[in-house]
């Protein structure tokens, strides 16, 4: 697994989003990359697609060192959470884009991730939905309806798009749970394989060590039975 941490393309929640999720999927015996993304307000030339870039390039190093790593290239899942969610969604609708002009062999692999976990995720560009500051960091103060569409994922949803795990809370007062309910709406409309849990408690940013005791907790594991289920590990 490829994880993308939050923070609402202004930082990267290193720890709870982060290592600590590693370290958790180290114990059940699935190997996780830390993805430390480029952030779009920070002056990239590639503006609000550098966060896209640099997911579809860590699949593929991923892939292309599978053997050092011990794992299997076609297996390779991504998982976000919040704005790194975004980073997920998009990975997951966009994966065929040519945002990137390629540097070395490992860019004639694919980017297309074996399942797809975008965890109480920025989804929607739309000012109704959308978390603002997100938004803003990533397309400035005033996107055009095209842009809108083009980085929001449920609007790029396809056939193709790879299995998806959705997790958000009742509760969440910043990323509004419509984010994950109008993507899961769009995988459905495509045909997609997707699971959702909602929990009427967590908040937002909530990891696993936040809600550790609480029913929230529980999709941690829940997200193992799917995986196992997808053929992720055995």
């Amino acid at each position: 697994m490829i994880i993308a941490p939050g923070g609402a393309y202004v930082r990267e929640v290193l720890d709870i989003e982060g290592y600590e999720m590693a370290q958790w999927f180290n114990a059940h015996g699935i190997t996780v990359f830390v993805l430390f993304y480029r952030l779009p307000a920070e002056g990239w030339a590639s503006g609000p697609d550098t966060p896209l870039i640099d997911a579809q390039r860590a699949m593929r190093l991923v892939r292309a060192r599978g053997k050092d790593y011990g794992v299997d290239p076609a297996r390779v899942g991504f998982m976000g959470f919040s704005a790194g969610g975004h980073v997920c969604g998009s990975l997951a609708t966009r994966y065929a884009a040519q945002v990137y002009t390629p540097v070395d062999d490992a860019d004639t692999l694919p980017t297309r991730p074996f399942l797809a976990a975008p965890i109480y995720a920025v989804q929607s560009m739309d000012a109704e939905i959308a978390h603002m500051g997100s938004r803003t960091n990533l397309l400035g103060k005033d996107p055009t309806p095209q842009q809108i569409a083009l980085y929001s994922p449920d609007h790029n949803v396809t056939r193709d798009t790879p299995p998806c795990f959705l997790v958000h809370s009742e509760s969440d007062q910043t990323v509004p749970i419509e984010n994950t309910l109008r993507f899961r709406a769009a995988l459905k409309a495509a045909g997609v394989t997707v699971e959702t849990h909602l929990f009427p408690e967590g908040g937002h940013g909530f990891g696993l060590r936040k809600v550790i005791g609480q029913p929230t907790h529980a999709w941690g594991d829940l997200f193992l039975a799917f995986a196992k289920a997808r053929g992720l590990y055995s």
